[in-house]
């Protein structure tokens, strides 16, 4: 069942779910998720996946939002790209319950602003949980994607499954 909790992400989760045909887990996991306009401009500039997130965007799962440049958009824009600081401070000013980032420095940056986060290997874990992924073969069409995970992260969350 999904969860209605505020959900706000970065383009990384929703790309590689796309380029691994999952986005399916989105919608089992949650009610709709906020996307910044500059994270679906930057979806948007290639073409994997497009057609299935352009649907979930239809279907207004995918909800598109302006962000302001306040003050806080400035100082985390120092450390991070537009996207990521575009996600980070919807999350802030909107009081998200929940931001999808993979990169380490985004999600550093996130908790410091005390954002819940998790990213495609969270997701796809959850799916795993539900026994709606298998998560060794998502994990390898994640790396065949091009999505880097290291030896011991692979090995640490196929072990999560088992617990």
């Amino acid at each position: 069942m999904p969860n209605s909790a505020a959900v706000v992400s970065d383009t990384s989760p929703l790309l590689n779910l796309a380029l691994i045909e999952r986005l399916d887990l989105l919608r089992t996991q949650f009610s709709d998720i906020t996307v910044p306009r500059r994270v679906w401009n930057e979806l948007t500039e290639g073409e994997a996946g497009l057609e299935a997130l352009r649907e979930l965007r239809d279907d207004d799962f995918l909800r598109i939002v302006e962000v302001e440049r306040s003050d806080l958009f400035v100082e985390v824009s120092h450390e991070l790209d537009l996207g990521e600081t575009a996600a980070i401070c919807y999350g802030v000013e909107h009081g998200a319950e929940l931001v999808l980032l993979d990169e380490r420095d985004g999600r550093r940056v996130a908790r410091r602003h005390d954002l819940e986060v998790t990213g495609v290997i969270g997701i796809l874990l959850r799916g795993a949980k539900t026994g709606d992924v298998d998560l060794e073969m998502e994990l390898d069409a994640l790396r065949e994607a091009g999505f880097w995970i290291s030896d011991g992260l692979y090995s640490r969350v196929l072990s999560e499954v088992d617990e």
